[in-house]
């Protein structure tokens, strides 16, 4: 009798520890999911990438700097590459962007406009960027550019409606133009003329975090 008692209180216990590993289980996975900060890739030219600066003062490292004060958990992972292209972009979108991402900020033709590419070549690879993102379940945020005025005027009607075309398009929060306030002010710019100082990104965070916060706003949450 006593046997048959113990063998019941036995199973019992071990019904009760398997519920529990089940709930924990079921638990545990949104748990880690709310805990890990919101992974977001800065995908761009050398404007991106930081070019000339020390990886501290660069865009994707002063933009989380900004987004923790407000006390979030993030992650701007910088994938920016001098020199590129919206097609070098593309090219190099599959293996630059891994799984695992919440969103990514695109940043791309300043280098198509001063090399005078056609403008149909840039939206083309701009929007296949765009799409294949998608295609992934991968939110995207926009950043525009201007075309320099000395390229002419069919030609910078032409590059700079490519930004908020795309972005009506496929629904996409855009900051119209990534040098805001900072464009042709050489104390926000280092001797090239083109590439922002620390303090000219500095102007560029302050400006475009509005628009990134509508952005992580938007996104769904983690997990």
């Amino acid at each position: 009798m006593w046997f048959a008692k113990g063998a019941a209180r036995l199973r019992l216990m071990t019904m009760l520890l398997a519920l529990f590993a089940c709930l924990l289980a079921a638990v545990s996975p949104a748990a880690d999911a709310a805990d890990r900060p919101l992974r977001i890739i800065a995908f761009g030219d050398s404007l991106m990438a930081g070019y000339g600066l020390p990886a501290s003062a660069s865009f994707p490292a002063q933009l989380q700097k900004a987004l923790e004060t407000t006390g979030r958990k993030i992650v701007i992972e910088n994938a920016g590459v001098s020199g590129d292209t919206t097609q070098a972009g593309l090219d190099r979108l599959d293996w630059s962007i891994g799984d695992g991402i919440d969103g990514v900020i695109v940043e791309l033709g300043a280098n198509d406009a001063l090399r005078g590419l056609d403008p149909a070549q840039t939206r083309s690879a701009l929007d296949q960027i765009i799409v294949r993102l998608k295609a992934r379940k991968i939110p995207v945020m926009l950043a525009g550019m201007r075309a320099p005025p000395n390229m002419g005027a069919d030609f910078q009607q032409r590059f700079d409606s490519i930004f908020p075309d795309l972005a009506r398009e496929h629904g996409l929060i855009l900051y119209p133009f990534f040098l805001d306030g900072v464009a042709g002010r050489r104390e926000l710019n280092q001797n090239d003329g083109i590439h922002p100082t620390a303090d000219g990104i500095k102007l560029i965070v302050e400006r475009i975090l509005p628009s990134v916060e509508r952005f992580i706003a938007s996104l769904a949450l983690p997990g």
